[in-house]
């Protein structure tokens, strides 16, 4: 499972600007399966978005096809964590060590 942490680099007006086509971008992940979960930071200054059943080559390979990477206006943090623990809701997602 990855974190992948956004922050903006630039203005948030330019950030709005590309706001559509990131969400276009959002729903593709979502569709093949990818999100799990997303959202804009508080304070509004990046967003996180939570992804799984994917390597860490696909995770950044997502990222970097984002329209906000493409835009110039956020940089990537890709955290990868073994969820061995979930709420009944996510049990799907929960994962083993390694051995």
């Amino acid at each position: 499972m990855f974190i992948l942490e956004l922050t903006y680099t630039a203005p948030l007006d330019r950030v709005d600007a590309a706001l559509s086509d990131h969400v276009a971008w959002l729903e593709q992940g979502y569709a093949a399966g990818h999100f799990i979960a997303s959202g804009r930071k508080d304070p509004r200054d990046g967003g996180v978005i939570i992804a799984a059943g994917i390597d860490r080559a696909t995770a950044e390979k997502l990222a970097a096809e984002d329209p906000f990477v493409r835009e110039g206006v956020c940089e990537y943090r890709i955290t990868e964590f073994v969820a061995t623990k979930t709420a009944p809701a996510l049990a799907e997602y929960r994962e083993q060590l390694p051995s």
